[in-house]
């Protein structure tokens, strides 16, 4: 049974179905994912207080090997330094998307969807006028995953009981709304509880009262 060879397939953008074709599999890879706390100082108390701020998202990290010596007949009737800068492009903006595109890495009954967040390569071969012959490339690929995803995925339970959440960095009430209510629209909901006249009157480290919703009999309870 012929080995299947792993692809890097564009997912969005100008080159959107495009798929890069790796010569060699990787021999391994890794698997990285870790959540953020934040640490609140209480007088009196003999350590902090620890809450859960927002998971991050994971990283798959692999080496590439590309060389021309092993096999001539590259994937994708490519050479080296062809397949070194058409994966090296996925780091650049893309005219449609104004971001680096989306791509999936697939490999057997892996398919991770992300974006390339770190690119390393290293050339060990040379042809006789100087263009790579032979290179490692050390890619890192940051999952990437939609608002709604990251709704459904895992369901977050809309509040039975008020919450005391902190914005971070560019949250918004809308956001936050998303995140406990599925429904972003119910920011009016969180902007009432605080007295907030403007939903933009916050900032980053604000504290934020997250009221229960009603259901359509005036009880509370989930969506």
């Amino acid at each position: 049974m012929p080995l299947e060879k792993a692809t890097i397939d564009i997912l969005e953008g100008s080159s959107a179905g495009d798929a890069i074709r790796v010569m060699f599999n990787p021999y391994e890879y890794s698997i990285d994912r870790a959540n953020t706390y934040k640490a609140t100082a209480i007088p009196g108390l003999g350590g902090p207080l620890i809450q859960f701020i927002n998971g991050e998202a994971k990283t798959l990290s692999m080496e590439l090997f590309v060389d021309d010596y092993t096999d001539p007949t590259t994937p994708n009737g490519k050479s080296v330094q062809e397949t070194l800068d058409s994966i090296s492009n996925l780091l650049e903006i893309d005219r449609d998307l104004h971001a680096p595109p989306p791509v999936r890495f697939v490999w057997g009954k892996l398919a991770f969807k992300a974006i390339i967040e770190k690119l390393s390569t290293k050339v060990t071969l040379f042809q006789p006028d100087g263009t790579p012959a032979r290179a490692t490339m050390a890619v890192s690929f940051k999952e990437y995953r939609t608002l709604p995803e990251l709704i459904v995925d895992p369901r977050l339970q809309s509040a039975d009981k008020s919450k005391r959440r902190v914005m971070v960095g560019s949250d918004s009430l809308w956001a936050m709304a998303a995140r406990e209510y599925g429904d972003p629209a119910q920011w009016r909901v969180i902007a009432s509880a605080n007295d907030l006249d403007d939903p933009c009157d916050i900032r980053p480290g604000d504290w934020v009262l997250v009221p229960p919703l009603e259901t359509g009999n005036g009880s509370r309870g989930s969506l």
